[in-house]
């Protein structure tokens, strides 16, 4: 049952990554400056309460799967679930602290570069959510 979960969690993860990546932020991106930068402040707030929860809840399911199965696939798919958060924190969260510092009327084109380099960063996330997908359905399947 915890592997089920897990592998619930990682799916929920990597496909809020991916329309994020492949949806939302294009359509940002289509947005002048301002308007960019005002519709990234709250998504961001949003999706980082979502994803950052499905990541720890994907992780504990995973690691407890492997503990009650043996299945080193659990176990390898929580590490890579939860990898999200270092990431995250030491990769992503210095462009989320620029970005958040710039108040809206501020938005310009370095506004906008930090928000093109946020989205290549997350689209890591996207791929780190697939991978732990993935080998969680391996395990299932095991």
């Amino acid at each position: 049952m915890f592997g089920l979960l897990a592998l619930v969690a990682a799916a929920l993860f990597a496909g809020a990554a991916f329309y994020i990546s492949f949806a939302e932020q294009p359509a940002r991106l289509g947005l002048d400056d301002r308007a960019a930068l005002v519709h990234w402040k709250p998504a961001y707030a949003r999706g980082y309460a979502m994803q950052a929860s499905l990541a720890v809840a994907g992780f504990l399911l995973g690691a407890a799967a492997w503990w009650m199965t043996g299945e080193v696939l659990w176990l390898a798919g929580a590490v890579v679930l939860v990898a999200n958060w270092p990431y995250t924190l030491l990769i992503i969260m210095p462009v989320n602290r620029e970005l958040e510092a710039i108040a809206p009327e501020s938005a310009d084109s370095a506004s906008r570069t930090l928000l093109t380099r946020w989205g290549h960063l997350h689209l890591r996330r996207t791929m780190l959510g697939g991978v732990a997908t993935v080998l969680y359905l391996w395990a299932a399947l095991s």
